[in-house]
């Protein structure tokens, strides 16, 4: 019995392999207005004829200057839906499905001339991390008001990707971006009900997102398992907040680690698999389906945190960057044999 290519039906979401397209932002300088492209379009497609289960679309965000760069993707008007309808489409075509991950950047927006945050704590980017070239603006917090105002937001961006056709929809709740920003003691120094309990923004917004979605559609959440700067949280606190998200309605943690600054003392891992505990962890603690991500591109590996029940699903990014056909060739590692398209299989040997 091999697990990278076992199908799996998690409510209403049936996949045929447990091989995930990690989302990664293109920064397409053809995105205008938020709006994917032909690049986007040829980008998700490929890794749909390549055999990948499920595809999560790269950040999201709920306004424009919710963005990383202005190179970004949104879903902030109705008008953008069709674009994002003509990729789901196509990728259906494959036998894939395809989600998407709503976001906010909050203090790492780059290119907006005020970021907004849950304080005004700046970042600390690694070197060159910045994507225009310029340090970046202190964060202004954003008001009681503007909180709730913003989960309307997302409730909205949320309600245009079922409308396109989605088939599930991640929350980016990682790597330093507005929800961690909320729900991180060392990045958030609010005296109102936000900073009182640092899971509430979360926890609105994925109500918010599940009155909108069909009950039958999962509700992943991307998380930082642990922070690395000095003073950073640890897994005890993540898997607090977890709990918090679950009963207010996420069916699967998709779990990374990091991204919210600069780290100090305690650095991230650089070896394969080196997030898979924390996945472990989650999985074993909140008794849900799991992604585990993090140098997970050696076919045997993602096959053995499958087997070794470790997480559900594996998440590749740069792999998958790197050959659009990864989950092929991963399968056909593993298994001995695939199924390539039918117009790939001169080039592609069954066994």
């Amino acid at each position: 019995m091999t697990y990278l290519n076992s199908p799996l039906t998690f409510k209403g979401l049936t996949l045929k392999n447990r091989i995930v397209m990690a989302p990664m932002c293109q920064y397409s300088v053809e995105a205008e207005d938020g709006n994917p492209n032909d690049w986007h379009f040829v980008h998700y497609v490929s890794r749909a004829i390549g055999g990948t289960g499920l595809i999560i679309m790269e950040m999201t965000d709920v306004e424009p200057d919710g963005r990383i760069t202005s190179q970004d993707l949104g879903l902030w008007s109705d008008e953008q839906i069709p674009a994002y309808t003509r990729i789901i489409s196509e990728v259906h075509k494959y036998g894939s499905k395809i989600g998407i991950q709503i976001a906010h950047a909050g203090r790492k927006a780059q290119d907006a001339a005020q970021p907004v945050g849950a304080s005004d704590i700046p970042v600390v980017l690694f070197p060159g991390e910045s994507k225009t070239g310029k340090n970046l603006t202190l964060p202004r917090p954003l008001s009681t008001l503007e909180v709730k105002e913003m989960v309307g937001k997302f409730k909205e961006a949320v309600r245009r990707a079922v409308k396109a056709g989605f088939d599930t929809i991640e929350l980016h709740g990682a790597h330093g971006y507005l929800i961690h920003q909320f729900h991180s003691p060392g990045i958030n120094n609010r005296s109102d009900e936000y900073g009182q309990n640092l899971a509430l923004f979360g926890v609105e917004v994925i109500q918010a997102a599940r009155s909108v979605m069909p009950a039958d559609m999962p509700l992943i959440m991307r998380i930082s398992a642990i922070e690395y700067m000095d003073g950073g949280y640890d897994l005890e606190h993540s898997i607090a907040i977890a709990q918090q998200y679950k009963a207010a309605g996420v069916d699967i943690f998709h779990v990374s680690t990091g991204g919210e600054s600069l780290p100090g003392k305690k650095m991230p891992g650089n070896h394969h698999g080196y997030q898979v505990p924390f996945a472990r962890a989650f999985k074993q603690a909140l008794e849900v389906p799991v992604i585990a991500v993090g140098k997970l591109d050696d076919p045997y590996l993602a096959e053995a945190t499958l087997a070794n029940v470790d997480a559900d699903f594996i998440a590749v990014g740069r792999g998958m960057l790197n050959d659009p056909y990864w989950a092929l060739h991963a399968i056909k590692t593993v298994t001995g044999e695939i199924v390539p398209p039918v117009q790939y299989a001169a080039g592609i040997s069954i066994r």
